[in-house]
């Protein structure tokens, strides 16, 4: 049985240019199949189409009668004074809805209300909610915020008062807990942490229905994939596998174009010769070679259909470094850091060196993020103090990248903000991955991913001998995760980083960074 349906799908945003240009394919029931493509190619937009939140220019969408589909994307917007416990119930609201249809009933039977109708309508009403498992709804909502590590201490905060991290982890419980035939998971590792993400990827193991998933955690897509498709020029590339076969399949059809290509270009080459040949002999006097050579040639134009292979260009830029003279990179002393009643850390004692590099680990909510805006001044510390170094030139890569003006655009921001020619922040661009009319696109249209390659432009142009990054691959497609993890292994001045990506921790080019490092002790 087919659960999802896509027939030549277009949709563009602007005139003459499609995102998806044609796309099509399949999904059987009960199938984990993962969504590739580089940032941009409309993965997002192909999910919002699925599920009604974005409308299609052409094609034709199916859903399967009767399956409910279920998105995790960016983090909905709750009322004020929402805890984290009233946002996980809203995923049982119809169970609520039923108890109270069903308390109203036998308040209305013992007030002596004409009593076949409501009888009927209690009797289906209770079987639907012993089949939903309403008399587990509590219990099964336990099981699901434990295993994303969703405490009850947490499920009693404001939820606008949590971290990025810990909203993810809340949001992925709430769309578990709608019980959804269709999982549709966008970044859905994005902000977790390790035990939760392990605990995702068994959880979705297990799961019954079908997922369609778009992540760059390359471990995730081996854990959860049964088969893979790319989008390609708005179209759609199949893969019978995982992440790990995609990736080897990919190169082999790769290299058999580029063969074929290049015994296409030979063939060419000795037909159009031989045509010319025919063509000089008929000229002396033989006409009949011009037909010969007129046939040669409609080969050759049949052959010159064959394009040439495109591999991905892979970024090669490196972080420009100054030269670093003292001992002191960074200090901190004392430093303490609450919000309410939640303690973050206290009596923090760190000091960081030249050219160490520093890995900042613990689960989410314990105060990672925080420690870093500390460290570079966007926050004060309740008590204690922080500083960097007097020869200190920093870099700093937020989770959440801003712009000083979203209305400007890629070019325009790279001119105002880094003080470069036109023509110079061309080059540097393309360097990333921009080009062509797409430097005109304002910022506060980019992804996550192009938004945070944007920054890392700008901070690359700088010479400097401290960087920070705070989940630096978050948003980044797994090329642009690959092209970092070469830069900073090639980067020799001092690094201080958070990240949950776990290929970047076991990278044997990198596992260094690792070492030494500083845990956080608190009881978050």
């Amino acid at each position: 049985m087919i659960d999802i349906s896509v027939n030549e799908l277009i949709k563009g945003f602007e005139i003459g240019t499609n995102v998806l240009d044609g796309l099509s394919f399949n999904i059987t029931a009960g199938e984990h199949v993962a969504i590739l493509g580089r940032n941009g190619v409309g993965k997002t937009c192909l999910f919002r189409i699925l599920t009604g939140e974005l409308d299609y220019d052409e094609g034709s969408v199916m859903i399967a009668p009767g399956k409910r589909i279920g998105l995790i994307s960016q983090i909905p917007v709750y009322p004020d004074g929402w805890t984290t416990e009233d946002v996980l119930k809203t995923a049982q609201n119809h169970l609520f809805r039923t108890q109270e249809r069903m308390a109203e009933i036998e308040q209305l039977l013992s007030e002596g209300s004409d009593g076949d109708d409501l009888l009927q309508e209690y009797d289906r009403l209770q079987s639907d909610f012993l089949r939903l498992g309403g008399y587990e709804a509590d219990a099964e909502r336990s099981r699901v915020a434990n295993g994303l590590d969703i405490t009850q201490e947490l499920r009693e905060r404001l939820f606008e008062n949590l971290s990025g991290g810990e909203k993810t982890r809340v949001n992925l419980a709430r769309l578990i807990l709608e019980d959804t035939d269709i999982l549709l998971l966008d970044e859905p590792t994005n902000h977790l942490d390790l035990h939760a993400t392990e605990w995702l990827e068994d959880y979705i193991s297990r799961f019954r229905g079908t997922v369609l998933a778009i992540s760059h955690d390359r471990y995730f897509l081996d854990k959860v994939a049964q088969r893979c498709i790319e989008i390609v020029d708005g179209k759609a590339e199949f893969y019978s596998g995982n992440y790990s076969f995609f990736v080897e399949e990919r190169q082999r059809r790769f290299e058999e174009k580029q063969k074929q290509y290049e015994k296409d270009a030979a063939k060419i080459a000795q037909l159009q010769k031989a045509a010319d040949q025919l063509h000089l002999w008929a000229f002396m006097g033989n006409d009949k070679l011009h037909k010969r050579a007129f046939s040669m040639e409609k080969r050759i134009e049949k052959l010159k259909k064959t394009e040439r292979p495109a591999s991905q260009k892979k970024l090669s830029v490196r972080f420009r470094e100054t030269g670093f003279t003292g001992d002191e990179a960074v200090v901190m002393a004392d430093v303490s850091k609450s919000y309410g009643e939640k303690k973050l850390f206290s009596g923090l004692d760190l000091e960081i060196v030249g050219g160490e590099s520093v890995a900042i680990t613990g689960n989410n909510g314990t105060g990672k993020s925080s420690l870093i805006k500390v460290l570079v001044g966007e926050e004060s510390p309740d008590s204690g103090f922080a500083y960097l170094g007097p020869q200190i030139r920093a870099a700093y890569l937020p989770q959440i990248v801003r712009f000083s003006n979203d209305s400007r655009s890629m070019l325009d921001s790279m001119i105002y903000d880094c003080r470069c020619s036109p023509q110079e922040v061309r080059d540097r661009l393309a360097s990333f991955g921009f080009r062509g009319e797409n430097v005109l696109r304002p910022v506060g249209v980019l992804s996550g991913g192009e938004r945070s390659r944007l920054k890392l432009c700008m901070l690359m142009g700088s010479d400097i001998n401290l960087l920070i990054l705070d989940e630096p691959t978050n948003h980044l497609d797994i090329a642009s995760r690959e092209w970092i993890e070469d830069a900073l292994s090639d980067y020799e001045q001092t690094l201080v980083f958070v990240s949950h990506d776990r290929s970047e921790h076991t990278s044997k080019e990198i596992g260094y960074l690792l070492e030494p490092y500083w845990e956080e002790e608190n009881d978050g």
